[in-house]
């Protein structure tokens, strides 16, 4: 019998990982296929018009410097969230603040992004979320070495993202003509969440009176079989341009 937990599980496929959340399977992978791409496209599409939101549709091949990844249940892709990884080509969030941005590539620091996510209304399980927000730093953290973390939102999810997962605000409200609508810029240390990982992760109802989302995230243990199984497919794989800034130093609030 399934348990009401998330529980990574093995797979014969170093690059797909699967998890059990309220008894519910779900598998998470890079979106590396048409079709995987086409169903990720059209699950942004549907749920940031729900929104009134633009959306993009993802390019064919994926870029070298960009990773979506997908959780799918019954081969129906139900969320979806991309990595940008900083390189000469820059990240989308430049588009609005690359001052602030420019300034962390200045102090040493190793940027990527987090964009496009997207959930199925039907699902709509913070589990769920969870699970893919945490396949996303490994990749980008564990596996890739970047040390920084930023992201757009509305306005109206800065209060989420800072009680939920400890971001801070690093720029003021700017209008994004990429989805046609107001985004902040917000950002956290990776190293942050591994401590908040290795401090709640796995634990669900045994952190009372925690309220992030980190327990809702994979055990240190689970973590560190996925980071193993991920490594050789990971380097295997990767093609991204070496990212313009050196040595990490801490992000100022």
């Amino acid at each position: 019998m399934l348990s009401n937990s998330p529980a990574f599980l093995p797979t014969d496929d170093d690059a797909v990982h699967r998890c059990v959340v309220n008894r519910r399977l779900y598998q998470f992978s890079s979106a590396n296929s048409c079709g995987q791409r086409s169903s990720a496209s059209s699950l942004i599409h549907r749920m940031y018009a729900t929104r009134g939101y633009v959306s993009a549709a993802l390019p064919d091949e994926p870029p070298p410097t960009r990773m979506t990844l997908v959780a799918s249940e019954h081969d129906a892709t139900v969320a979806t969230l991309s990595i940008g990884f900083d390189s000469t080509m820059g990240l989308h969030v430049d588009a609005l603040f690359l001052p602030e941005v420019d300034v962390l590539r200045k102090a040493g620091r190793k940027v990527c992004e987090f964009t496009t996510l997207a959930m199925d209304q039907l699902v709509r399980s913070r589990r769920v979320l969870a699970s893919l927000f945490h396949m996303a730093y490994i990749h980008a953290h564990r596996v890739r070495g970047f040390d920084t973390l930023l992201i757009e939102v509305n306005p109206r999810h800065v209060l989420y993202y800072r009680r939920m997962l400890g971001f801070e605000v690093m720029a003021p409200q700017r209008h994004s003509a990429r989805v046609e609508a107001p985004a902040v810029l917000l950002g956290v240390n990776f190293s942050y969440i591994r401590e908040q990982i290795e401090r709640f992760g796995g634990s669900l109802d045994g952190a009372p009176g925690e309220r992030s989302m980190y327990p809702d995230f994979f055990s240190p243990s689970e973590e560190a079989s996925i980071v193993h199984r991920l490594m050789p497919a990971e380097h295997a794989a990767q093609h991204v341009a070496a990212p313009r800034c050196a040595a990490p130093r801490l992000l100022q609030a």
